[in-house]
């Protein structure tokens, strides 16, 4: 074997190596995001999640807004990515506990009995304004003393929480979608996708309420979206537990 023949050879060796390494880490990297991805959510591979759709509460039939629609369709995508499976069910059909499916709760108060139930069980901090006559307050959100108003199409507000049990053994989380407006119900699941990973950094597999501000959705839509701030003390404290202080309005 002459000198050529052999750094030729050398060569194709050479590269296969490199080709072989690269691949490997390519894979392992891709499996790690993946793996953390689906701590994240509660969705091991193959596992079953539950998506609990709305009502518009515009319409008269048992209808769905089509911006809720856009939201399912986000969170079908974050399941299908981690390799597990999603059951839709309505609201009123949702009659069970949960922590053995992740559970995914789009819709306010008024519109999602399942939401309500939620709030009232382990964000005692939470309130709304469901009065429906209008009014400076009317959909108005109520976070400890903070009173976050509704400015339709200019500034509207959604809440985009994780939660669980507590129980070390019950790693299946429920997130909750729930905003003044169903464009902001998509905004909040927008959100998640392209953050869930920061949110993991911080958070872990741990607990978190945030408020989310949708800014000028008229022209934006739901893809304009802020950081109002981390809540999850305030929405997780009796009122009575909570501190006086001076009450801030928000727009």
């Amino acid at each position: 074997m002459n000198d050529d023949v052999r750094n030729i050879v050398l060569g194709v060796i050479a590269a296969g190596i490199s080709a072989s390494l690269g691949w490997f880490v390519r894979t392992y990297l891709w499996k790690r995001k993946l793996r953390r991805k689906q701590a994240f959510f509660g969705l091991p591979e193959n596992s079953e999640s539950l998506l609990v759709v709305n009502r518009d509460p515009s319409s008269a039939d048992m209808a769905v807004h089509r911006f809720d629609v856009f939201a399912l369709l986000e969170l079908s995508a974050l399941i299908k990515d981690c390799g597990a499976h999603a059951q839709m069910i309505t609201q009123d059909a949702a009659q069970q506990g949960f922590g053995e499916r992740t559970e995914f709760c789009v819709g306010g108060p008024v519109s999602n009995r399942r939401m309500a139930a939620h709030i009232g069980a382990m964000l005692p901090g939470i309130r709304f304004n469901t009065d429906p006559e209008p009014g400076p307050d009317r959909a108005a959100f109520l976070v400890g003393d903070d009173t976050y108003r509704l400015e339709p199409g200019v500034t509207e507000h959604v809440l985009l929480a994780r939660l669980t049990t507590g129980q070390p053994h019950q790693a299946r989380p429920v997130f909750l979608f729930c905003g003044q407006r169903a464009i902001t119900n998509q905004a909040a699941t927008r959100y998640l996708a392209r953050h869930h990973e920061r949110l993991h950094r911080k958070y872990g597999t741990g607990n978190f309420v945030l408020l989310l501000k949708v800014v000028n959705s008229q022209a934006y839509g739901p893809d304009v979206v802020e950081l109002v701030a981390d809540v999850t003390r305030a929405a997780q404290t009796p009122p009575a537990a909570l501190p006086a202080k001076a009450t801030h309005r928000a727009s």
